[in-house]
């Protein structure tokens, strides 16, 4: 038994290190300046890669990296939109899924360009929401997939925006968690996910999650994205 306990919690410290080095390497994109008005989306994308490797030695990355900005913060990583240019008064989310040896990180910032104020707003709401609903998920034990998202949407709506994403965060793990075993849905915090989120994975271990939260404006006009680990 004590070992099961070191083991779990030696995969929690595993990707929360994860974490950490993804957040310095939002730091490094930050100090280099990439995110700014003028560039295209997909050349800041490119730009981070670069970064990734040369900085960090990451050439692995469990998902796409991802830029939005403008209309295009409207979008969710299951869209394909054209490469814009990134304007003066934008929002701006950048969506990253490194991985560090074996362990997926997946982090999301939203950077407000201009001075509009609904838009400091927003970007200041992401993390604060992040925050209401990662407590409501620890402050219920039996929370279900479908439960966690319908808050989600509750928290988003009580802060004056809409929520913008088709789920609101998916399983993480070893890389690859996207090849593990199992229904779909029940890896998925979404309405078609009526299971606990604290069942036990395919190997019956604790099931570790990501929590996003996509905020829009109800003009459906601009939006943010902010995701953690949960």
């Amino acid at each position: 038994m004590d070992m099961a306990v070191t083991d779990e919690n030696a995969r929690r410290a595993a990707l929360e290190g994860a974490e950490v080095k993804a957040l310095a390497m939002f730091d490094a994109i930050e100090a280099a300046g990439l995110i700014a008005a003028g560039k295209a989306e997909r050349e800041v994308e490119e730009a981070i890669f670069a970064l990734a490797e040369a900085d960090f030695g990451v050439v692995q990355h469990w998902h796409r990296r991802i830029v939005r900005s403008g209309p295009n913060t409207l979008t969710t990583a299951s869209d394909y939109p054209d490469s814009r240019i990134i304007g003066a008064d934008d929002t701006v989310y950048v969506d990253l899924g490194p991985v560090f040896e074996a362990w997926e990180a997946d982090i999301g910032r939203t950077y407000a360009l201009g001075d509009d104020p609904e838009r400091r707003r927003l970007v200041a709401d992401l993390p604060r929401v992040f925050e209401e609903v990662q407590a409501h998920f620890h402050a219920s034990p039996d929370i279900t997939g479908a439960e966690l998202y319908a808050y989600a949407q509750g928290a988003a709506r009580d802060a004056g925006w809409l929520f913008g994403g088709a789920l609101a965060g998916h399983l993480v793990g070893e890389f690859s968690h996207s090849v593990w075993p199992g229904e779909r849905d029940r890896k998925v915090i979404w309405p078609a996910n009526p299971w606990p989120m604290r069942d036990p994975d395919h190997l019956g271990r604790d099931r570790h999650w990501i929590l996003e939260i996509h905020l829009v404006d109800r003009a459906r006009t601009f939006g943010g994205f902010y995701e953690r680990l949960l």
